[in-house]
């Protein structure tokens, strides 16, 4: 660990709380349906859109027609993929001849980039065709982001309004989130990243001759163009199979600090949002003060696990950190604050293998996602998940009080807890139970690459990838089998679906709700009480459902390695 190490820390948490407020009050003057500087170009597009929908922006809807119009959205996306997946190679823009994919792999795909996971069961450029990569994938992370975002402002107006029974329109908010926010930002970072040296063409892979004489086929293909959604919407879906460890995906040390802010920036933004919509802006910093302490915590531990590195290497007269499994050009501070980023959000882009780090380094990156991946997490997603714990949080300090819960003003009753606890609970529903049959299955078994508690953690780490939708995996397991390809698109689709369906309904519950004024007795949810409540309630709940399973994982790996043994 060292002064320079903790100097690129500081910058990147500067740099993302100078984006909060300015592009917290953008994203609100754009769901408030107030001017922006792009309105006077994109207002005649938006309105057309709205037409050709048969919708207006001033048409609303009731909760439930919300949720149906995603789910049927959501839903076509994933027919549309698997289609496009099944019937590539007698389609164009396929200069290297890819085959078309097979089913399992299409399902566990389309599913993988319409829930905002973009789990990678292949190799990007081995296996998917430039028009596959632009017309099916990259298209979906704008869709997906846009569907994160559009909840997490249902929810909002579910907590800023002082009556009514509509949360907004879908179609709506789907658009402006797309056109207002999601594609100038991408268009701005595509020409970043081009001017950084990441590849952007149509042209077909070059075959270059090594020094040695051999012959080596190096992938192109529109690359910067992908780069850019999949960190701004925390997909994660690399082009490249090697991800942001790929050097025409992340060339230097600043096109890595740029995706870093990039895969914070709207989802930090979103906290500004809240505090905006519903009259204090303290709240917002409040939940940000939340995330923020988790955050540090985790990039602490795990910048220290690396900069340890393995005793036993120690004993061998090997001193430094772990180097194993990461870029040379980054590092072990950037590898492990990349680490701790990419898992805290649902982004799951990697430029480092999290397989390759340390017992406990890779214990933190786990708990990013079994906590829900509410430390910011993925655009729209981590912040209604984190409202579900804050929900949570403020009905237990109710009850230690001995008055009603609420939360600015609306009063928390029985349908909101049951809604926030079913989100709540879903995630180690499929977490768990799916890691607890792959242990005992043989043919799951089999596609670990390690033994041990180390091979236990690639399973877990696998299912906590999906059913958090985060995407990012452990390394060593082979995901392309017919059970990981099924099992983990179930885990995916629970994950986030079972968390939008009832932030939703507390979104249509409250806002039928007025609003009671603050009285002497209110618990104030603005200040470090709270912030400390809020943390506090997270590592419970998360220490209490998933230790049993880490214990078995990656702490009994450490206390393993601390007596000699490896795996």
């Amino acid at each position: 660990m060292t002064l320079n190490g903790w100097l690129q820390i500081l910058v990147f948490c500067g740099i993302v709380l100078l984006l909060v407020k300015p592009l917290g009050a953008y994203i609100t003057r754009v769901f408030s349906g107030e001017r922006t500087p792009l309105s006077p170009v994109l207002v005649p597009l938006e309105r057309g859109l709205y037409a050709l929908a048969g919708t207006s922006e001033r048409e609303e809807q009731h909760w439930t027609t919300y949720a149906f119009a995603m789910l049927m959205f959501n839903l076509l996306g994933v027919l549309v993929l698997y289609g496009l997946f099944r019937l590539q190679d007698m389609l164009p823009l396929n200069p290297a001849g890819m085959a078309a994919v097979g089913p399992e792999l299409s399902f566990d795909t389309a599913v993988s980039f319409v829930t905002n996971t973009n789990w990678q069961n292949y190799g990007g450029e081995a296996t998917m065709s430039y028009l596959t990569q632009m017309a099916g994938l990259t298209v979906q992370n704008f869709l997906s982001a846009a569907t994160g975002i559009a909840i997490a402002i249902a929810l909002i107006r579910g907590f800023s309004r002082a009556s009514g029974k509509s949360v907004g329109n879908f179609w709506v908010d789907m658009t402006r989130a797309t056109l207002y926010l999601l594609l100038p930002l991408c268009i701005l970072l595509t020409l970043v990243f081009v001017f950084l040296g990441v590849p952007q063409t149509f042209g077909a892979y070059v075959e270059a001759t090594t020094l040695e004489g051999a012959k080596q086929t190096i992938a192109l293909g529109p690359v910067a163009s992908q780069l850019a959604i999949k960190m701004l919407g925390t997909n994660g879906g690399g082009f490249f199979n090697a991800n942001s460890a790929h050097p025409f995906e992340n060339p230097d040390a600043i096109s890595n600090l740029i995706q870093m802010v990039a895969i914070f920036a709207i989802g930090a933004a979103l906290t500004n949002v809240f505090g905006r919509m519903v009259g204090n802006q303290r709240q917002g910093w409040a939940i940000l003060g939340a995330m923020g302490v988790l955050f540090l915590a985790g990039v602490v531990f795990v910048y220290w696990a690396e900069a340890s590195g393995n005793p036993i290497m120690h004993a061998m007269g090997l001193s430094g950190g772990n180097m194993e499994g990461k870029e040379v050009r980054f590092g072990v501070v950037l590898s492990s604050l990349f680490a701790v980023i990419t898992t805290a959000a649902s982004c799951g882009a990697v430029n480092a293998m999290h397989g390759s780090f340390t017992a406990l380094g890779g214990l933190i990156p786990i708990i990013n996602m079994q906590l829900g991946e509410v430390v910011v997490g993925g655009v729209g997603a981590g912040f209604y998940g984190i409202m579900m714990f804050i929900i949570v949080a403020v009905f237990v300090a109710g009850l230690m009080v001995g008055r009603t819960p609420e939360y600015l003003g609306k009063k928390i009753e029985a349908k909101e807890m049951k809604m926030a606890l079913l989100a709540v609970l879903c995630l180690p529903l499929a977490m768990l139970v799916f890691a607890a049959i792959a242990t005992v299955l043989p043919s799951a078994v089999a596609s670990i690459g390690t033994g041990g508690p180390h091979g236990f953690s690639e399973i877990l780490y696998a299912y906590t990838s999906a059913a958090a939708n985060n995407g990012s995996a452990f390394g060593g397991l082979t995901g392309n089998t017919p059970w990981y390809n099924v099992t983990l698109g179930i885990a995916m689709l629970m994950g986030r679906f079972l968390v939008i369906i009832p932030a939703l309904a507390i979104a249509g519950s409250l806002i039928g709700k007025k609003t009671v004024p603050a009285s002497a007795g209110t618990f104030p949810t603005d200040g470090g009480l709270f912030v400390g409540l809020l943390v506090g309630t997270i590592l419970i709940v998360g220490g209490l459902t998933f230790f049993p399973a880490l214990a078995l994982g990656p702490i009994v790996e450490h206390l393993a390695m601390i007596a000699g043994q490896t795996f």
